[in-house]
């Protein structure tokens, strides 16, 4: 009989204020839904389920429906969205494993162990599909550096990762980070994990087996993080901080990750689930759905750390290094002295049920009882009411002013804020811990992990413009994923699986709406155009802050390419004495991008050019170059235009570069020739002898294509209208990120 039931309301008045229902993570009508389901009022506990179930965060009420539209199929995928992390095979019996996360919430109120928490739950997302994590990549977003919270928010979040990441031993190989003023006070903080496993270990996290035990293992179970998930899916401004911050230990973590690693090989795990947003709930009650079944738990069973701790802090406490794992009935004695001797604490807390629900005791009392379905298939899905805003970006460029200094407008670039260098935070990360990574940080358009003992590598590349995304919602979606492949196509490989993170203000508003609207169609039409499936993600809404409004638009891609063999890949810094090509369509007016924005001071002017078709072909021109090993180097022309993709291939390897003039002049001029961001573009140098043998390719490929210079000397040129010194160059570069936050010197 379940104890302190609620009768149901009087007069038409709910038990709790709704303020306080607001603050669990529903709406007044969501709250009379469930009471509506229920046949009367959930008690305090319960009450706290639902909301952290029926959040936004756990039940992606506001977007499960456009989710639909994705591709998520294709035959190399072993696991699509709905399980922790999403399986594509790479061949010869290996899976890859791939998912990305947002943590943006807590990293706003608590940098530091808001962004390392965040990595923490990413890998965990990982090893719970018995993949072991070789690479994690950050994408991050931060407000106006001149905004005196910003130098903090950027710091703090580098030291997160950096923290979580080197002490687990796990490399930090790539991401991005960018600057803009929506992201004042509410900072993304994104972060993507790939991991590779045997194909036949692949574990899900579906209950079966009644009667089966459930073992959480790892961390006690604190107050810390208590209505996280209410917490991320709430843009209540009053709503209250306090314990929704995580607090993470990678060491911890590092012993959970080997013990669940060695236990998935060594056979007999039913299920596995990470304890994440909403804790306990949520990996009990998913796990429960996935398998059609049932959960009982004691909470008196739960291992604490302090005391006093009753069954609502238990339930939806977010304690981090926590782990649920199934097995059959009869092998906890085994388990036990499993974990036992990795150090790890654990303990036997409940048990499957065949009756579909979600029963919680507090030793002999039941204190909750809730139907499954209620908390999983049977939350609410929205139809969005999107409406395109009154006013979108302006399109209308500024005119160009006649005699513009184009070597001074390079530099101004080179030490932007979104452009300059970001050794300031990737010298804070061990890119190179494991021993396989073949390019880190600054070292090709993507990252590149070497599969221990084979000849296989993992470009990977995470992307999204929020310029584009104000300009045109639908096309910097698409935007973002054809960057992000022909990043990895520059390496040299083909991409393999996406994994993305939805990061949008508040969807009850139209235009808000019509931005994750147009996204999400986006991403499935750039997706289905370069045949590569969306197998994971994560949404992430209400980005506010109060007084500034919502963040720009911002569908972070991350991307899985493949390549075989690894020694095909292909860098970005230039060779000496080497032909620089230019691969895509000619440019014919200066986008809108970094020059209007940084230089002009006014980033309006149309969309870069972007054709899909012309992506793809592209990117298997890319390949097929690489395979042949007919390049030297390869860049994807991307932000800032052709100058900065030239520019950087030249700092990479401290070889400068000769430019054609004339063929500046006859693309649209020099100005947007240089900066023009139009998409479908890459830079590649090879030998001289190669480049007849590279522009047939082309041809053949059907991808314009011009050589437009010659690697060589210490400056980066093109006469009569750049003339630029490398160690000019170098310095604008790699001072930036220093000052603009206001250090004095790059932190190592």
């Amino acid at each position: 009989m379940l104890s302190a039931t609620v009768a149901a309301p009087v007069s038409g008045r709910w038990r709790y204020p709704v303020a306080q229902i607001r603050q669990f993570g529903l709406l007044e009508p969501e709250y009379a839904q469930a009471v509506e389901r229920l046949g009367r009022e959930p008690n305090l506990v319960e009450l706290g389920i639902l909301g952290a179930m029926w959040s936004e965060h756990c039940g992606y009420k506001h977007s499960r429906r456009l989710l639909k539209l994705l591709p998520t199929t294709g035959p190399r995928v072993l696991q699509g969205p709905g399980e922790n992390a999403g399986a594509v095979s790479i061949g010869d019996g290996l899976a890859v494993a791939l998912k990305m996360e947002s943590h943006n919430h807590p990293s706003a109120v608590e940098p530091v162990q808001g962004a390392a928490t965040g990595v923490g739950g990413i890998l965990r997302d990982i090893f719970t599909m018995g993949a072991r994590p070789v690479a994690i990549l950050d994408s991050l977003r931060f407000g106006d550096p001149s905004d005196h919270r910003t130098p903090h928010l950027v710091d703090g979040v580098i030291a997160g990762i950096a923290f979580y990441g080197n002490c687990i031993g796990v490399p930090t190989v790539g991401g991005e980070i960018s600057f803009d003023p929506s992201y004042t006070g509410n900072p993304l903080v994104n972060a993507m994990c790939v991991g590779v496993l045997p194909a036949d270990r692949l574990t899900r996290a579906a209950a079966s087996g009644p009667g089966n035990p459930l073992i959480l293992v790892g961390a006690d179970t604190g107050r810390d993080g208590i209505q996280g998930a209410a917490f991320a899916s709430n843009d209540d401004p009053r709503a209250s901080h306090r314990g929704v911050i995580q607090v993470g230990n990678p060491f911890l973590e590092k012993l959970l990750l080997e013990a669940c690693l060695e236990l998935i090989e060594r056979g007999g795990v039913l299920a596995m689930q990470d304890l994440g947003a909403a804790g306990l709930t949520s990996s009990s009650v998913e796990m429960a759905a996935r398998g059609g079944l049932g959960v009982e738990i004691d909470v008196q069973q739960v291992p604490r750390r302090e005391t006093g701790m009753n069954a609502f802090e238990v339930m939806l406490s977010e304690s981090q290094e926590r782990m649920l794992v199934l097995v059959e009935r009869g092998q906890e004695a085994g388990l036990m002295d499993h974990f036992a001797h990795w150090g790890l604490h654990a303990a036997v807390i409940g048990s499957i049920t065949a009756d579909g629900t979600i029963r919680i005791r507090d030793g002999a009392e039941t204190v909750a009882e809730l139907p499954i379905p209620l908390l999983a298939d049977d939350v609410p899905a929205y139809a969005l009411r999107p409406e395109r805003p009154a006013t979108v970006m302006d399109c209308t460029g500024l005119d160009v002013p006649s005699g513009l200094d184009l070597s001074h407008a390079l530099l101004s670039l080179l030490g932007s804020p979104n452009l300059c260098s970001r050794a300031y935070a990737f010298v804070q990360y061990d890119s190179t811990v494991q021993a396989n990574t073949a390019f880190g940080p600054g070292e090709g358009a993507a990252a590149l992990i070497r599969v221990e003992g084979t000849h296989k590598g993992l470009a990977i590349s995470t992307d999204c413009n929020p310029r584009y995304m104000r300009l045109d919602p639908r096309r910097g979606a698409q935007q973002a994923v054809a960057e992000a492949a022909r990043n990895v196509a520059c390496v040299g490989a083909e991409p393999i699986a996406v994994t993305d993170c939805l990061n949008f203000g508040n969807p009850e508003k139209p235009e808000v709406a019509w931005q994750l609207s147009e996204a999400v169609h986006g991403l499935a039409e750039a997706c289905r155009a370069l045949d590569v499936p969306i197998v994971s993600g994560n949404v992430s809404l209400y980005n506010e802050t109060a007084g500034l409004g919502a963040i720009a638009p911002t569908p972070a891609v991350g991307l899985v390419g493949l390549i075989e063999p690894i020694e095909d890949r292909v860098g970005i810094g230039f060779h000496e004495g080497d032909a620089v090509v230019l691969l895509g369509q000619p440019v014919d007016t200066l986008s809108t991008g970094e020059l209007r924005a940084v230089v002009l001071g006014d980033e309006r002017g149309p969309f870069p050019r972007l054709d899909l078709a012309a992506e793809r072909r592209l990117g298997d021109l890319l390949r097929s170059l690489a395979q042949a090993r007919r390049v030297r180097s390869a860049q994807d022309v991307s932000d800032g235009g052709l100058a900065i993709a030239v520019a950087e291939c030249a700092l990479a390897s401290n070889v400068g570069c000769r430019l054609k003039s004339e063929v500046l002049r006859a693309d649209g001029g020099p100005v947007a020739a240089l900066f023009s961001e139009d998409q479908g573009r890459a830079v590649v140098g090879c030998l001289v002898s190669e480049a007849p043998a590279v522009l047939a390719a082309a041809v053949a490929a059907g991808v314009p294509a011009r050589v437009i210079g010659h690697a060589g000397g210490t400056r980066l040129v093109a006469p009569g209208l750049l003339d630029v010194p490398l160690a000019a160059a170098r310095a604008a570069h790699e001072s930036g990120f220093a000052r603009l936050l206001g250090h004095t010197g790059t932190r190592v």
